[in-house]
């Protein structure tokens, strides 16, 4: 199981929010490529970027941080979401050296445009489906849509993307654990990988997903709990490995 470090970006600070909240954020770093480089020596396998400024603007707002950070990392894979709603910002994405885009509320809002782009950038383009309660939540989470997330991801699975990003938004950046229920119940309903978001805390929560990835669960992505101490990244990465 691939355990995927986050990095939140806003105003090119690494930061943390809790349930989506711009208001309600920690900032952990000023440096965010240097904290790239931390998780890249403790063994990270991907990295997985937000642009939380493009999220809510529509259209990408730390480019550039983001662009530092594959280039200085190059034989790491990149994950980039958060503002991503054209296809030229896909490409300018995928040319700059990141590995996987994700549609995020331009996936709900215009499910269209992801057959588009996942026939046009190929195996590059995962989907991000945020969810409270099984229904999904668009607009950097302001708002709960009438889309129920398995409907959803499998209608983008017959689109061809390469995987669903799961986040229970309920659990996200509030250290209360994964949801492995409902990560579980989604990764069973298609057949494209699932990786979980949200909720990680400890040691815990990566075996408790770990003796699930055989439903189809191929990674996890923490965030706060790496940043706060409660889950030493190094150890979780070799427990995650060992359940591959």
């Amino acid at each position: 199981m691939l355990l995927i470090p986050a990095i939140d970006l806003k105003e090119g600070k690494c930061v943390r929010l809790r349930q989506g909240r711009m208001e309600d954020n920690t900032i952990f770093s000023d440096d965010p490529v240097a904290i790239a480089g931390r998780w890249v020596e403790a063994g990270a396998k991907r990295i997985h970027l937000v642009d939380l400024d493009g999220a809510f603007a529509g259209k990408p707002k730390n480019a550039a941080v983001i662009n530092q950070i594959v280039k200085r990392y190059p034989d790491v894979p990149v994950q980039i979401g958060g503002g991503i709603r054209d296809k030229e910002t896909i490409k300018a994405y995928l040319e700059a050296g990141v590995e996987y885009v994700i549609i995020g509320s331009k996936a709900v809002s215009d499910p269209d445009f992801v057959q588009t782009v996942a026939k046009e950038f190929a195996e590059h383009i995962i989907v991000g489906l945020d969810a409270k309660d099984g229904r999904v939540a668009i607009d950097g989470w302001a708002k709960l849509s009438d889309y129920h997330v398995i409907d959803l991801a499998k209608k983008f699975e017959n689109y061809g993307v390469e995987a669903i990003i799961y986040t229970d938004i309920a659990r996200d950046g509030m250290m209360q654990g994964v949801n492995v229920e409902a990560t579980v119940k989604l990764a069973q309903a298609i057949n494209i990988p699932v990786i979980a978001s949200g909720g990680i805390t400890n040691i815990d929560d990566i075996h408790a997903l770990g003796k699930v990835t055989n439903e189809g669960i191929m990674g996890a992505i923490t965030g706060r709990a790496i940043y706060e101490g409660t889950l030493d990244f190094i150890e979780a990465e070799k427990i995650a490995e060992s359940y591959l």
